[in-house]
């Protein structure tokens, strides 16, 4: 499934491809210098790393620029247990309908895969976006030091598979 963005007057038309291994760096660059991260949320990506092999293994999609070819945001879907991995939108691309692009990517592959929901532990700050987008908040994950420092919401988006 390709989904495609066109924003007149707003930037470039986007495309939703599946990610190959050749977008690793681009990924990891795009989660180590997200600003949703700095200050305490920093220690998190400072060294995290989107490989190949997790590319392969997962159903990672970007979002890219058509003319091109800029990844402009990416998430990574699990299906055993369902759950959006990450999710991570270029600074300088926010507010362009990028994320929602995404998610609507996301809840279609999940439903075509048969999932009834999809699971989000998300990044505090972006629960807001999280549920104007329809999930549902299900409670907290407990921070898990020194790997994570503070509590995460968790939430779901509820889907009807098709059929």
């Amino acid at each position: 499934m390709t989904s495609i963005l066109t924003r007149p007057g707003r930037g470039p038309a986007v495309t939703v491809r599946r990610a190959v291994a050749g977008d690793a760096r681009k990924l990891t660059r795009l989660v180590r210098g997200s600003r949703a991260y700095e200050g305490p949320y920093a220690p998190m990506v400072a060294a995290y790393r989107v490989g190949p092999d997790y590319i392969e293994a997962h159903h990672v999609f970007v979002a890219a620029d058509i003319a091109d070819g800029r990844v402009l945001g990416f998430y990574a879907l699990l299906l055993a247990p369902p759950e959006l991995d990450l999710m991570f939108v270029a600074n300088d691309a926010q507010g362009r309908g990028i994320g929602r692009l995404l998610v609507a990517h996301m809840r279609a592959q999940a439903a075509a895969a048969g999932l009834d929901h999809v699971r989000v532990v998300a990044h505090p700050p972006a629960e807001g976006f999280y549920r104007s987008m329809g999930a549902v908040r299900t409670g907290t994950a407990a921070a898990q030091p020194p790997a994570v420092a503070w509590d995460r919401p968790e939430l779901v988006f509820p889907l009807t598979p098709p059929g």
